[in-house]
């Protein structure tokens, strides 16, 4: 049986080659970081938040990155319309429902998306035991040491650098990097270690010499577009959990 960093090497190399398209309704703070850094990794990123045209967009693209980091009134209308198309689609939806578990208007908002169809939860450990679950939904669990669920599987991915905490937008990107494996792989637990470790790995190449976080945000670009599929099953830290 083939390994869980080769399965993820495989289908960084399937990324590369198709470049799939993610269309990210995210954070206002992180939108050049995140279309930065996908389109470095190998994917096509769109951002648009035009009521008028979102639905467009979403049943284009391959996978839908919502992301709930600046909600408003305006933009739950138009996550609304994307989820509804893309979800009737069938298609990958990563829901990362930043601070859900601060603000009550949030956490509403996002359990009536985690709960639909094509949905792939990534949260930290807070903003998941807020939500309380999401069916039979793969879950991404962030943090020192990341966890992917799926199906009944479960994984760790163990690569990063601590200036991925330090670097705003660097949690944004991990989700719309794990819409884009979504888009060119089945298998969820798969999809799910592959987006992790590609960034993760990348994170610590950009480490290297690296004197401090202003510096390493920029390296980390280069590092997604230089990683490899390698490099992943090299360095890659995943281990399956029985």
């Amino acid at each position: 049986m083939t390994s869980l960093p080769a399965r993820a090497a495989q289908a960084l190399a399937r990324l590369r080659e198709t470049r799939p398209w993610v269309h990210c309704l995210t954070n206002t703070v992180v939108q050049k970081f995140t279309a930065d850094g996908l389109s470095a990794l190998g994917g096509v990123p769109s951002m648009t938040d035009s009521p008028d045209e979102v639905e467009a967009f979403a049943s284009r693209a391959n996978a839908l990155l919502v992301n709930l980091g600046t909600l408003d009134e305006d933009l739950r209308g138009v996550i609304g319309k994307a989820v509804a198309v893309a979800s009737g689609q069938g298609k990958p939806i990563v829901l990362d429902p930043v601070f859900c578990d601060v603000s009550p208007v949030r956490l509403a908002f996002a359990r009536q998306i985690a709960g639909l169809p094509g949905i792939v939860l990534r949260a930290n450990a807070a903003e998941i035991a807020a939500i309380g679950g999401s069916g039979d939904a793969p879950v991404i669990r962030t943090g020192a040491v990341d966890l992917v669920q799926a199906g009944g599987r479960r994984a760790t991915v163990g690569n990063g650098h601590p200036w991925m905490a330090v670097v705003v937008g660097t949690g944004c990107l991990s989700g719309a990097i794990i819409a884009a494996f979504h888009a060119v792989e089945d298998d969820p637990l798969v999809a799910g270690v592959a987006g992790l470790a590609s960034l993760g790995v990348a994170a610590e190449m950009a480490s290297i010499g690296c004197p401090g976080p202003g510096t390493f945000g920029v390296r980390l670009l280069d590092a997604l577009h230089a990683v490899s599929p390698a490099d992943i099953e090299a360095r890659a830290r995943i281990e399956e959990l029985t």
